[in-house]
């Protein structure tokens, strides 16, 4: 009887210990590219639905409280409400103004100009949607500066100034929005499009401001191979120029394959940082077979960025309120 009692109480203290860590993959599914932030005391996460692309003609989000319970919100935005988008759905990035979400995302893979695709804007009024095509047409949909148009990521800056920053093809944009997300404004030098690629970048951007810096994020590598890794660069404005210091995001061949295509949460309550980002399993050899992760992120003494442990653990739970 005693021996009972006593696994009983082990059961029960090891099943509490391991809901404290929020263990990788943080939900179940094929999902990459995802997008992490914070709205309304919740995390968020936005993911491309990893399949292929004949497939890819929604999007899912997860919210959470803690970063351990995540809820589901199913085909926040389809095809049905982007009556232009086929296929190749990807790599959402949000963004809220003026009590609106904007929901950014690729779609149909365009690849040269006179196909119909490129980069998209929908819009809603909660995170989980629904969400309603904002132009009836690609925001973006050539080719500029040699960048495919995918893979967007919309930088609010400390000005006010919200910029798009995007590409593939290992070139990368940034590009001035408009008030209501309609379109560009041109640079004081009339450009609308300026190239602020820096060495190695292949896709995946991502940018934030940590003390008066910017930080400018990337994928490099191939995204269905063992080098697919994110590194990184600073500077003190968002149009760079962006010098590459290293590679902070990779695999770990005893855990798992090809991490990369990041991005970063902020808490400010603690100020703990996160990444969030994709990984492959090792039991899987698909390139679609890929899985979203959470690590913390550290800083050292001057500001750079260390590397990233990647485990199966996950993080601590963390709440907001």
């Amino acid at each position: 009887m005693k021996r009972i009692f006593l696994w009983a109480i082990l059961a029960v203290m090891t099943t509490s210990a391991s809901a404290q860590k929020a263990g990788n993959p943080v939900f179940p599914g094929w999902y990459a590219d995802p997008e992490g932030i914070i709205f309304n005391k919740q995390y968020w996460i936005y993911p491309t639905f990893s399949a292929p692309y004949n497939q890819q003609v929604f999007f899912d989000a997860f919210s959470s409280p803690d970063l351990i319970k995540w809820t589901k919100h199913s085909r926040i935005l389809d095809t049905s409400a982007i009556k232009w988008a086929k296929r190749a759905m990807w790599a959402p990035s949000i963004i809220e103004k003026d009590k609106k979400y904007y929901l950014f995302f690729g779609a149909n893979d365009i690849q040269k100009d006179s196909e119909l695709g490129g980069i998209g804007v929908a819009v809603a009024d909660k995170p989980q949607g629904p969400y309603k095509d904002h132009l009836g047409k690609p925001l973006v949909d050539k080719f500029h500066n040699k960048a495919q148009p995918i893979d967007q990521f919309v930088f609010h800056d400390k000005d006010g100034q919200y910029y798009l920053i995007y590409g593939g093809w290992r070139h990368c944009n940034i590009a001035k929005l408009n008030k209501d997300f309609t379109g560009f404004q041109p640079f004081e030098d009339g450009s609308t499009f300026k190239e602020i690629t820096p060495e190695k970048y292949v896709e995946g951007p991502f940018m934030f401001i940590k003390d008066g810096k910017y930080y400018f994020m990337w994928s490099e590598g191939g995204w269905t191979g063992p080098d697919y890794s994110v590194s990184y660069a600073i500077a003190d404005s968002p149009l760079g120029p962006f010098k590459r210091i290293g590679k902070i995001l990779q695999q770990d061949a005893s855990i798992a394959n090809g991490a990369g295509h990041h991005s970063v949460i902020s808490v400010p309550k603690d100020n703990s940082w996160y990444i969030v980002y994709h990984r492959r399993p090792l039991t899987e050899k698909g390139a679609n077979s890929r899985e979203t992760c959470i690590e913390r992120m550290y800083f050292d003494e001057q500001g750079l960025i260390k590397p990233v442990v990647i485990t199966r653990e996950g993080v601590d739970r963390n709440r907001l309120k």
